[in-house]
């Protein structure tokens, strides 16, 4: 075996060779880039120990043992059977599997083979030298862990066995465990290995010590011992119990106000993968609710939006990602009271429904205060549970037998009347004291309101393995959820009165709220606050803006499909020819024009112009400031052949503007019809729309096209009018970018032929 002293000295230069070669070859072409599926030799550059950079030719007809042999035997490098192929960055071995990715140019390296790298940390390991000999061979084996052909030697000649034993002994502590846990959690990463065959209880107790000590214990140490709990725990049903019976889950919260990230990524991970994958069996010592009463504590939740929420450090993909899933897993808490109907037969939920009527009504005495426990099947009071809004008022249970939301709607109801009963008391009487059309009924909104909110944060669903949504607005309170829903409850009452809304349009205000909550949360408010704050900018009317604005971008996204664009040309003449039409049928029913003198382009006397029915003539004449109604076409003494006509002209290309001195709104209204020999019928428009109407009815009797504002506009308008009758029939369904391919005819059309 060849070896170099002055490699790691000279890896930069190397590098700059290599780099060198791979850029010139490639520019006079000695290395040519050849097409993946039809090359049979790839050209490389290898280092070889010792030896400058080469360029060699890889046959990929051959294996890749036999091209090692051949580069060996040509630098003479011996033992060809002890070295395998690197990629120079990334140190990663190249197989027969992976030598399909290496590419024409790349640069390699000749390394030493990885069984043989893995029996030489071995034999250093089990004997080392000196204790500085071990930990030099625990850190290499915990930077070459992460190649997976080194970790599969490594498995095979039983290294995993060695590493258990010597964290379960104590024989590594300090820097020399740190590089033993990497190396572990690197290799267990790889999925060669069954976590639940590997695991041993004695392993699993040293690492969850490891965990529990809430000094100033090692960064690495801490960081891959939280690593290797949460992946046992993601990927070992049968060691959860374990693991859960021996880590202290309020000894957590210690870490997570270290300033170290990594470890408060890996904290929050090992309790979203505690909670995620307690046993629902009640039967066990569930770790759910050992997890859900730690979350539910003030002080978690403060350590958590102090030290990783609002820390002045970005939060990176993979802390969005836990604290999202932390999130889902808090609100799925609630999935059990919102898949639940409400029971008559359970006295405590009786209660609250009474509670509620009570917290309404007694203060304005429309019932008497509950002195004592309200009998279990005592029959509720109709005209009170009418009043709070309750679609089935004989019997409100009823309205709480749809899930969701279950009763979980009741148990914000509750809470909304006994922490912000005035503002609760006031709102059930504004809406009962409304006539029954207009009142915004406050149990049926609440219902509804807490069904949308349990839609709207996905209650029940599962973390999704990429999300990164999180509010931190839920982090600031005890009973964030609760005070949500109150803000949610009043917003929907607000914009009830902004729309002035009667019963029928309830779900139109149902629809307009969700849109201002998710508006809202959309923005990532940093306290309830701030989302309040949010809300009192997204009334009804911006809203209806925002509608508009969506509907808009849909339409012009629309537009711009291949699809649309197609038809949008094929029904465009159409429209054309019936603005066209219009222009001359509005020709036909002529215009009053004021007379043009020759010391004045206005006079005060008048002339009338129209077209004849036939379209071939212009008839014109003088009328006199009597006339209430357009002059016969017989009455009109001068006419103008159209076949006669040269050209239109407008502004201060007219004749009459030329040489005149006019006012500016003067010759954007003139217009010229030049015909033969070299006369003009010069035009003053009485306004911009005869102008336009003229202009563009001259222009098309003269088969020109029609170029006014007023044109274009009146295009934009008919056709997208035309577009949308059309499309009405593909709502919500959508527009794909190209057309579908048209299939190819068939052979014969025997199928089309009637049986004999």
């Amino acid at each position: 075996m060849m070896s170099s002293p002055q490699m790691s000295n000279r890896s930069s230069h190397t590098e700059r060779v290599f780099r060198g070669i791979q850029i010139k070859d490639l520019e006079q072409g000695t290395i040519s880039r050849v097409p993946h599926g039809r090359r049979e030799v790839l050209k490389v550059a290898i280092e070889a120990p010792g030896a400058t950079p080469q360029l060699y030719e890889i046959n990929l007809k051959q294996s890749l043992q036999d091209n090692i042999r051949d580069f060996c035997e040509r630098w003479n490098v011996q033992n060809p059977t002890f070295y395998a192929l690197q990629h120079y960055d990334s140190k990663q071995y190249i197989t027969e599997r992976t030598r399909d990715e290496v590419k024409d140019g790349a640069v390699l390296k000749l390394a030493i083979a990885p069984w043989k790298e893995v029996e030489r940390l071995l034999k250093q390991l089990k004997r080392p030298d000196t204790p500085e000999e071990k930990i030099m061979a625990l850190k290499n084996l915990s930077v070459m862990s992460s190649d997976p052909t080194f970790a599969n030697e490594f498995v095979t000649k039983e290294g995993i066995p060695w590493l258990i034993g010597a964290v379960e002994k104590g024989s590594c502590q300090g820097e020399s465990l740190a590089y033993a846990l990497t190396a572990f959690l690197e290799i267990m990463d790889h999925g060669i290995l069954v976590w639940e065959d590997v695991l041993t209880s004695e392993f699993i107790k040293k690492i969850a010590n490891l965990v529990n000590k809430t000094g100033n214990a090692d960064a690495t140490i801490l960081q891959r011992s939280l690593g290797i709990l949460e992946c046992a725990v993601v990927n070992s049903q049968q060691m959860y119990q374990e693991i859960s019976d021996a880590i202290i889950v309020s000894n957590l919260i210690a870490h997570l106000q270290r300033s170290n990230i990594e470890i408060q990524q890996n904290t929050i991970a090992l309790i979203n993968g505690l909670f995620m994958k307690a046993p629902s069996d009640k039967s066990k010592i569930s770790g759910r609710r050992k997890i859900s009463d730690t979350m539910a504590q003030r002080q978690f939740r403060t350590v958590i939006l102090n030290h990783v929420i609002r820390t002045p450090k970005a939060i990176g993909a993979e802390m969005a990602h836990q604290l999202h899933v932390l999130q889902v897993l808090t609100f799925n808490m609630l999935e059990e009271r919102m898949m639940k109907r409400l029971d008559s037969n359970i006295q405590e939920e009786r209660e609250k429904l009474l509670e509620l009527r009570n917290i309404a009504f007694d203060s304005s005495g429309h019932t008497s205060p509950l002195s004592k426990r309200p009998q279990l099947n005592a029959p509720f009071n109709d005209r009170d549970f009418k009043k709070l809004g309750f679609d089935e008022y004989n019997n409100p249970v009823l309205d709480f037998q749809q899930t969701p939301p279950g009763v979980l709607a009741l148990d914000l109801m509750i809470y909304f009347a006994r922490n912000q009963q005035d503002v609760f008391v006031r709102l059930v009487l504004e809406n009962s004291s409304r006539d029954d059309k207009h009142e915004c009924p406050f149990g049926k909104s609440s219902i509804c309101i807490t069904k949308m909110l349990c839609d709207v944060l996905k209650i029940g669903e599962q973390p999704t393995e990429t999300g990164q949504d999180y509010y931190p607005m839920f982090f600031t309170h005890d009973h964030a959820f609760e005070e949500f829903f109150c803000t949610c409850i009043l917003l929907l009452n607000k914009t009830w009165k902004e729309m002035s809304a009667i019963k029928d349009d309830f779900d139109k205000v149902l629809s307009v709220v969700r849109d201002q909550v998710v508006s809202a949360l959309n923005s990532k408010p940093a306290s309830l606050d701030s989302f309040k704050q949010k809300l009192q900018n997204l009334n009804y009317s911006e809203i209806l803006k925002k509608r508009q604005q969506e509907q808009a971008d849909k339409e012009q996204f629309d537009a711009q499909a291949q699809p649309v664009v197609d038809l949008q040309k094929e029904i465009q003449p159409e429209i054309v020819e019936i603005i066209k039409q219009q222009r001359l049928n509005y020709l036909k029913d002529g215009t009053v024009f004021h007379k043009i003198s020759n010391k004045r382009l206005r006079d005060k006397s008048r002339w009338f112009c129209r077209l004849s029915p036939n379209h071939k003539f212009l008839h014109y004449g003088d009328v006199d400031d009597s006339m209430t109604s357009s002059p016969a076409i017989e009455l009109l003494p001068e006419k103008l052949a159209i076949a006669d006509v040269k050209d239109i002209v407008t502004g201060k290309h007219c004749p009459h503007i030329k040489n005149a001195r006019a006012h500016k709104s003067t010759t954007d209204l003139a217009f010229s019809i030049l015909y033969d020999p070299d006369e003009a019928l010069n035009f003053i428009a009485p306004d911009q729309k005869n102008w336009c109407m003229w202009t563009d009815g001259i222009n098309a009797l003269l088969s020109k096209p029609m170029v006014s504002q007023r044109a274009k506009s009146d295009l934009d308008i008919l056709l997208t009018m035309e577009m949308k009758l059309r499309l009405l029939d593909l709502e919500n369904i959508p527009i794909p970018e190209h057309p579908p391919t048209m299939p190819s005819l068939p052979s014969n059309y025997n199928f089309a032929l009637p049986a004999v």
